[in-house]
């Protein structure tokens, strides 16, 4: 048994969680989200939780996935209630970025700028032309997009120049030694 499934997710104060045929939503003052559970594993209310289980009969994938399948209900009820954010750093002479619309426009040193298309239901604000904080309800999508990101210049070792995560420690190279005999 799962040492992780068997914790019960409490219900935040906000948020509305409905179960239906294996299909959870979960709705709060930062957005909607919904998750299918997989064959095998059951989630139902208890008073102020939820409890997620797994059949009987059920087989080693649906053990596997009784953990995870909690992991993920509980994600979804504290992005509903609070949301995530992840914070990343541009480093690099010139290097900038402007968030218009729902368009996050960066200039990394390439012959042109580089625009990102957020996805629905992800916010992201610029501070300083070099710090962006990424934000949104769905953990898995925060992370992706903070990802794909970062992808568009990713920090070299040698002077540190690209995208980072806040709290990302970039290890450097020595560069060439001159003259040395």
């Amino acid at each position: 048994m799962s040492r992780v499934g068997k914790t019960p997710v409490k219900i935040l104060q906000g948020v509305k969680v409905d179960i239906k045929n294996g299909l959870i939503q979960v709705e709060g003052p930062k957005g909607k989200l919904s998750y299918q559970l997989p064959a095998g594993v059951i989630a139902k209310m208890e008073g102020g939780a939820i409890l997620v289980t797994r059949d009987d009969a059920a087989s080693n994938k649906a053990a596997a996935l009784h953990g995870l399948s909690r992991t993920l209900i509980h994600n979804m009820v504290h992005g509903a209630h609070v949301g995530f954010t992840k914070e990343l750093d541009i480093v690099g002479v010139g290097y900038r970025a402007a968030v218009k619309g729902s368009t996050l426009n960066m200039t990394l040193g390439y012959s042109h700028p580089v625009d990102y298309e957020l996805p629905t239901g992800i916010t992201a604000k610029v501070e300083n032309n070099t710090h962006i904080i990424v934000s949104g309800a769905d953990k898995m999508l925060v992370g992706m997009v903070a990802a794909k990101i970062r992808s568009f210049k990713e920090p070299e070792p040698y002077q540190g120049k690209g995208i980072k995560y806040m709290d990302e420690h970039i290890i450097r190279k020595q560069g060439k030694a001159a003259g040395a005999k």
